[in-house]
This record gives C-alpha cells, sequence and structure tokens, in this order.
C-alpha cells in the first residue's frame, strides 16, 4: 500500500495492516493516533489477516486529510436535517409591527433636526434651497435604507443574523481568515453551516479565497475592518440617544419661558437615566411597549406632513426631479457639499436594519420599511419642506413650527417618547454586536442576559448598558447642544455603512458569486454616495467630529489586543501540547493513582493532549477513573443544533478510559444551561458513542470472519480504493436511519440485516464492563479541572509586544468575566491549577 494513502476510520477503529507485500502485521488502529500526531502504537494483534482486508468504514483517501471527528460529524449531519420551519404571516406581520419599536425609531426621529442641520450651512434664499434640499434628502433615503439595506444588504444574512461580524463569520466560513487557527473539516457537516458553491463564477471566488487565505496582511485587515466597523456601532449607541432625546426635548424652548440650556440638559439626562434603567426587562416587552407609539408617530408624521403638503405648496413634489440637486450645488457651492453632513442625518438608525436582523427576520424587516417607515418620511419631509416655502425663517425650528398649534403638546409627548424609542434601536444593535464579537474571540468575556426563550437574539448585557448610559450623560452634559452632537453623529453613521458595503462586495465575490459587472455596481453606486458624504462629515472633526472616532479608536484598540492575546495563548498551547508516547509510557494509570470519578477537563485545543494535564498529574495525587478533554468551541455559524453539539473521540488504548470531547457553539447560542443538564448531555453521548464503537467493532469483525472478498479487491486496487473511499466519505454513516423525538435510532431493517454477533452488543463484555466503570464514575461525580492562566511575552520579544501582552491583555483577563461564572458549577467541584504561558 502506497505511503501517501491515508487510512482513516469512519467511528472509532479499523483493522489496518503493516508492512508490505501479501501479508503483513495487522493491528487495531486508535483514533487518538491521528490526534496526537504521534507515530501509531499496537494495542492488540490479529493473525492471518490479509493485506487489503477491511471494512465498510474504512477510508482510503489521498488529500485533504479526515479523521473520527470529521466522519463522525457526517453521521450526525446526516442523520439529522435542517429544523427549520415556515413562519406564518400572521407572525411576520407581527413581527414587522415590533420593528417599528426596535428598528426604526431612530430613523423615525430624524425629521426631528435633519432641516435644521441642512440649513444651518445654508441660507434659504430662493426656492432652489428648498427643493434641493428636499431631493438630496428624498434621494438619499431611497438609495441607501430602501435600495441597499432593504434590497441587497438584508440578504447577506448569515441564517438570519446581522451585523459586521455575521458578515465576517459567514466569510470565515468559505475562507480560512480567522486569526484563530482552530477549524476542523468536522465544522463543515455543521447542518446550518451551508456550503454551497455555485459553479458560474467559481474560478474566480476560489482565486479570491486563495488570496484570502495565503495572505496573512489581509487577514489582519480584514479583521481590523470589522472591528472598527463594530466599534462605530458602539459609538452610535452613545450618540444616538443623546441627539435624539435632545432634540425631541429642545422643543419646549420656544414654547415655555425661560426653559433654557441648563434646563434642557437636566431634561434629556432624566428621559436617558429612564430609558437605560428598562432595557433589563428585554427587547421583546420593550419592542412591544414602544411599537403601538412609534406606530402612531409615523401616522402623525405622514398625516401631518400631508396636510402641510396640501395647505402650503404642493409643487414641492418637483423635487422628484434629481435636477434640483444639480441646481443646489451649482447655487450654493462648498456650502452645499458641507450641507451633505446635515443631509446624511435622515439615514441615521439604516444601520440598526441589518444589525438588529436577530432579533427579528428580512421579511419583517421589508415589509415594516416599504410599507410604513418610508411613505411616512417621505410625506414627512415634504410637508416640511411645502412649510418652508412660505416661512424661510423657521428652519431653526422647521418641526415644531409646521405641526398645528392645536396638535402640538400631543405631537411633543409623541415625539418625546420617540426619541427614547429611537435609543433602543442602536442600544439592541449593541448588544447584538458584542455579543458576536465575545463568540467570535474579539471581546472580553461579560455576563450577557437572554431575556426571551423563543428568540435567542434578543440579550441584554448589564455592563455595556450602564456604560452607555454614563456614556450619554457625559456627551449630553459636555456638547449641551445637537449641533456638535449631529456632527459626531455623521463619522459614525457613515463609518458603518462603508464598512458594511466592503464586506458585502466580498460576499458578492466569495459567496454569492454574482456577475462580476453587478458587483461592480454595488461599490461604485453606494460606495460612492458614501465616500461622498464622509467628505462631507470629516470636515467637522475639530466641530465634534472627533468623539466617535475617539470611541471608535478606544474599542478598536480592546478588541483587538483580546484578540491578539487570545490568538498567541492559543498557539502556545499547541507548542507545549503533551506526546502521546510520554502517556504511553506512564502507562494505564497515567504514573499515579485512578480513582472512581470523571473529570472533566477544559482546554482550547481540538487535537492533542493539552500540556495543562500534565499539571494535573504532578499536583495531584490522584486522577479521575474517566477523563474527558472538553473544548468548548465557537463556529462561525449563528446555532449548532443540539444533537450536533458533541463530538466524540477516544484518546488512547481502551483501558486509559480518556476521551476528547468538542463541544461546538454558535455565535449566537446561549450557554447558559446549567452544569447538570450539561453532564447528562455530556454523558449520554460518550454512552451513544460507546456503543456505537462497539457496534461497529462487531461488524468489522464479522465481516472478516464471513470473508467479504470483494471489500478487499475493491480496496488492493490503488485507483479504486482511492475513488470508493472519497465517494463513501460522502454518504453519512447514519444515512437512512430516522430518529424519533428522544434522539433514539430506530432503522429495523437495517437492524434485521445485522448478524446477531452485532445485535446482541448488551452482550459483548468489554462494552459493560467500559458501561459500568462510566457508571460508577458518574454515581462519584463529576469534577472540572481547570487552568488558571497567566500569559506573558517572552523576554526576547519587542517593548510594544510586552507592553500589550503583559499589561493591557492581562488586565482584560483579570477583570472579564471568568470561565467558571459561564459554566454554573459550585465551587467545590471545580480543581485549578497555575499555568503561565509564554508568547
Amino acid at each position: 500500500m502506497e505511503e501517501e494513502d491515508k487510512i482513516e476510520e469512519s467511528s472509532v477503529r479499523l483493522l489496518t495492516s503493516v508492512g508490505s507485500g501479501g501479508g503483513g502485521e495487522s493491528r487495531w488502529v486508535d483514533g487518538s493516533e491521528v490526534d496526537s500526531e504521534s507515530p501509531p502504537w499496537s494495542l492488540s494483534e490479529e493473525n492471518g489477516a490479509r493485506e487489503g482486508y477491511g471494512s465498510m468504514r474504512r477510508r482510503l483517501v489521498k488529500k485533504p486529510k479526515y479523521d473520527s471527528l470529521d466522519v463522525e460529524a457526517m453521521e450526525i449531519a446526516g442523520a439529522f436535517g435542517d429544523h427549520s420551519k415556515d413562519v406564518s404571516v400572521w407572525h411576520t406581520l407581527a413581527l414587522a409591527f415590533q420593528t417599528l419599536g426596535v428598528v426604526y425609531g431612530d430613523m423615525g426621529t430624524s425629521p426631528l433636526y435633519v432641516y435644521s442641520d441642512v440649513f444651518s450651512k445654508v441660507q434659504i434664499e430662493t426656492e432652489i434651497d428648498v427643493l434641493g434640499a428636499l431631493s438630496l434628502v428624498m434621494y438619499t433615503i431611497t438609495l441607501i435604507p430602501l435600495a441597499k439595506y432593504v434590497f441587497v444588504v438584508l440578504k447577506a444574512n448569515d441564517n438570519g443574523e446581522g451585523g459586521t461580524f455575521a458578515l465576517y463569520s459567514l466569510i470565515s466560513r468559505y475562507a480560512k481568515v480567522n486569526m484563530l487557527p482552530n477549524r476542523q473539516p468536522a465544522d463543515e457537516q455543521i447542518s446550518s453551516f451551508r456550503l454551497k458553491l455555485p459553479t458560474p463564477e467559481l474560478e474566480r471566488a476560489l482565486q479570491l479565497k486563495d488570496i484570502l487565505e495565503r495572505t496573512s496582511s489581509l487577514k489582519t485587515l480584514l479583521l481590523l475592518l470589522v472591528l472598527m466597523g463594530t466599534s462605530l456601532i458602539i459609538g452610535d449607541g452613545i450618540l444616538t440617544p443623546a441627539i435624539s432625546v435632545m432634540s425631541a426635548v429642545s422643543g419646549l424652548q420656544g414654547e415655555i419661558r425661560g426653559f433654557g440650556e441648563s434646563a434642557l440638559v437636566i431634561v434629556s439626562i432624566i428621559i436617558l437615566v429612564a430609558l437605560f434603567s428598562i432595557q433589563r426587562f428585554g427587547t421583546g416587552k420593550v419592542g412591544f411597549m414602544f411599537a403601538p407609539v412609534l406606530a402612531l408617530w409615523f401616522f402623525s408624521l405622514g398625516s401631518i406632513g400631508l396636510y402641510n403638503l396640501v395647505k402650503y405648496d404642493i409643487s414641492v413634489v418637483r423635487a422628484f426631479n434629481p435636477i434640483y440637486i444639480y441646481l443646489f450645488f451649482k447655487k450654493n457651492g462648498k456650502d452645499a457639499w458641507s450641507a451633505l453632513g446635515g443631509c446624511v442625518l435622515c439615514i441615521t438608525g439604516a444601520e440598526a436594519m441589518f444589525a438588529d436582523l436577530g432579533h427579528f427576520s428580512v421579511k419583517a424587516i421589508q415589509i415594516a420599511f416599504t410599507l410604513v417607515v418610508f411613505p411616512c418620511l417621505l410625506l414627512a419631509y415634504m410637508g416640511q419642506a411645502a412649510y418652508l416655502m412660505k416661512y424661510p425663517d423657521s428652519a431653526n425650528r422647521i418641526f415644531y413650527d409646521s405641526v398645528p398649534d392645536s396638535l402640538f403638546w400631543p405631537v411633543f409627548v409623541l415625539a418625546a417618547l420617540a426619541a427614547m424609542i429611537a435609543s433602543q434601536a442602536m442600544i439592541s444593535a449593541t448588544f447584538s454586536c458584542i455579543k458576536q464579537a465575545m463568540a467570535l474571540g474579539c471581546f472580553p468575556r461579560l455576563k450577557i442576559i437572554h431575556t426571551s426563550r423563543k428568540r435567542m437574539g434578543q440579550i441584554y448585557i448589564p455592563v455595556i448598558n450602564w456604560f452607555l448610559m454614563i456614556m450619554c450623560v457625559v456627551v449630553v452634559s459636555i456638547f449641551q447642544s445637537t449641533t456638535d452632537i449631529a456632527n459626531a453623529y455623521g463619522i459614525a453613521e457613515v463609518g458603518v455603512m462603508l464598512v458594511s458595503s466592503t464586506l458585502v462586495t466580498i460576499v458578492m465575490l466569495l459567496i454569492w458569486q454574482t456577475n462580476l459587472l453587478l458587483v461592480l455596481c454595488f461599490p461604485l453606486v453606494f460606495g460612492s454616495v458614501e465616500l461622498l458624504y464622509m467628505s462631507a462629515v470629516l470636515s467637522k472633526i475639530a466641530e465634534g467630529g472627533w468623539l466617535p472616532l475617539a470611541f471608535a479608536s478606544v474599542f478598536l484598540c480592546v478588541m483587538y489586543i483580546w484578540n491578539y492575546g487570545s490568538v498567541l495563548k492559543y498557539r502556545s498551547e499547541v507548542r507545549e501540547k503533551i506526546s502521546m508516547d510520554f502517556l504511553l509510557d506512564l502507562g494505564s494509570t497515567l504514573g499515579t493513582v485512578r480513582v472512581p470519578g470523571i473529570g472533566l477537563l477544559y482546554n482550547e485545543l481540538v487535537q492533542g493532549i493539552p500540556s495543562i494535564f500534565g499539571q494535573f498529574l504532578l499536583s495531584l495525587p490522584a486522577i479521575h477513573s474517566t477523563i474527558v478533554f472538553v473544548c468548548i468551541k465557537y463556529v462561525p455559524v449563528p446555532m449548532v443544533p443540539l444533537e450536533e453539539r458533541f463530538l466524540f473521540r477516544r484518546v488512547g488504548p481502551k483501558d486509559y478510559h480518556m476521551f476528547r470531547c468538542v463541544t461546538r457553539y454558535g455565535y449566537k447560542d446561549v450557554r447558559k444551561e446549567d452544569h447538570h443538564v450539561f453532564e447528562q448531555l455530556l454523558v449520554a453521548s460518550l454512552e451513544k458513542f460507546l456503543r456505537k464503537e462497539a457496534q461497529d467493532l462487531a461488524l468489522e469483525r464479522n465481516l472478516l470472519e464471513s470473508g467479504l472478498d470483494s471489500v478487499s479487491v475493491a480496496s488492493r486496487d490503488p485507483e479504486a480504493s482511492g475513488t470508493y473511499g472519497t465517494e463513501e466519505l460522502k454518504i453519512p454513516l447514519m444515512h437512512g436511519r430516522r430518529f424519533d423525538e428522544s434522539g433514539t435510532s430506530a432503522s429495523e431493517e437495517t437492524t434485521s440485516a445485522l448478524p446477531s454477533s452485532v445485535m446482541a452488543l448488551d452482550e459483548d463484555p468489554s462494552l459493560e464492563y467500559e458501561l459500568s466503570a462510566l457508571r460508577e464514575a458518574i454515581d462519584s461525580g463529576f469534577t472540572y479541572l481547570l487552568a488558571h492562566g497567566d500569559v506573558r511575552a517572552k523576554k526576547k520579544s519587542f517593548f510594544l509586544k510586552k507592553l500589550v501582552i503583559n499589561y493591557f491583555y492581562a488586565f482584560l483577563r483579570r477583570n472579564c468575566r471568568a470561565g467558571t461564572a459561564n459554566m454554573s458549577v459550585p465551587h467545590m467541584n471545580i480543581l485549578q491549577v497555575g499555568m503561565t504561558y509564554m508568547v
């Protein structure tokens, strides 16, 4: 057999031949050989076995290399399908109603301050000024929120999850751009992975994939781009409540005598504190409470706008002609370019349509915008423009002046409530982005509270909530007016949009494989518009635009340092892992005393024996009879089905009683299960693994005893064996089985066809012995073996690396949420040893 042929196993073990020629020594190969990457050892011998004998589970493939975890993943993915359910029309409409209260509050309050900011740069002298500004606003709303987000960006979701990190995880599935090198082929068998590559533009997509994977600088640049977008969204979460609430409350300055700047600041701060205090009740409750208010608000915007349009000047509909944009710039020149900074405020909150997607659905957000938000906003801006045609001096207070006197106080109350709701959109988006960043290893661990049992995307992060509240109060106290805040607001909004445009373009090239001409149209049309707006808002850096850049820089540093330190720590663990030969030399007792019990040793390695295990062997007088190396791993998918969560493999010979368990979560999954529930799930999966192992072993022995030469003939021929093995890998090993609600397999045809030696697994003495030993260990209890790790830079490292790792990263590790808190394990069940990782 050629040396390059890689003999892999389907479930746990297989019979393979060593040597050349017609005869050779046969041995059982354990799956841990692939795991530890150490030379194989002989566990038992079978006399008289001939080269070429194999089993129906044998895998003879060239490359890529597969291991037992990969094939087990194929089993599960084949046995369990995607459990998606059709959503009813009424449920979609209910979600669309909720989006008014969570997603569109920010965009809905933009009529409060858009025209006042635009006409602070351009004086109204002729109708060209009003019609040009109106035309700019109308086409900005049509191009960015409607054309870009509703029809394009929302479709680039990651299985229903939106935001910059969702786009990054989507790209990471198709190209290995993640900085943490823990991806396995088994991850691609998760039912929600959905790697589907169409053929027309495949060659171009593969070339882009190869470039991204080979160029480390591009990986870093892509990560920095994603982190910058996330940082700007967090900055939005600070600025949106400040400008929305202050704009609404400012209406009192013209109605109540003596209501000055200090009173405006105090009232705004009180409302902001109340807003952030109710976040702990959850997005769903807040959405249902706010949605009726926002529905009434949009109705009032549309109604008052239509009233003003008919009463004052219906001819402003001429602004649908884009020629007025050209005339506006021709007349005002540089002032018109500066006014773009105010015009961009009409699309504030557009990114929330995508970032909040995990809370709702694509159809719900599309329906709400196209049927309610878009027409009402157009009527509102047209009505204000019609009022300005007759009263051009009212530009500073255009919103409240255009409201009929009899409706002022009801509209003011609605505006104040809508301003609070506007803040909800970016607060929810901030929570979602930080949750995704934590799951993908780019943000320190924080406490996350899931506020809904039905929709797992609805979360609340207490630390971030109170941080945003404090920053909002500070911003309002310092600026004390909406003008400077608006300058800062525009930079954050346009920056996030540019990041989204770049990532969606990569998705089009790599995943959608859209026609190249259409791909170029996307950045040329939308990117050029956003760059034009960015050039306008960047000119306001000295007038408040520095604020979002400062916030973004701080959060960018925090996230990049955390990711950088985590990657170095993982690479250090890979370098220092223990050789399997060392454990074999120690024997089944591992050089110590084995006592009943199950030890769950948590580590980040997906392959190999972690070095922390050696520390436990040296530090403890005894070790547990059953050891499970548990790797909690986040994969770039929103959710991993429960039946696909655990992957098991045996580590070492049978009498070592050591196993590897890779526990996979998506970035949207919840790790809030009680440790008892987690233990029960793990043990059930382990027992199922042992029975499957025994069944496959009995099947192999039965095939050998029956002398099925046809299998050996197919595997002996090099070309046939390569083709056979590759095709067989594509067939799930549990193909044809059906699973009942309890998750147990039920295939009467398969069971009846199996020999009695395979069916009578309960009579297998080795299986019964191992199961009884496992039950005895369970009765003795679980112990969680954890490493209290310290990460230090090597002495020969550069000064900057020492500063980042020894001080900044160490500070973040000391102050983030500990792993034991995430597991909710009693302290009496935890054993920790110190470990220093030199990176």
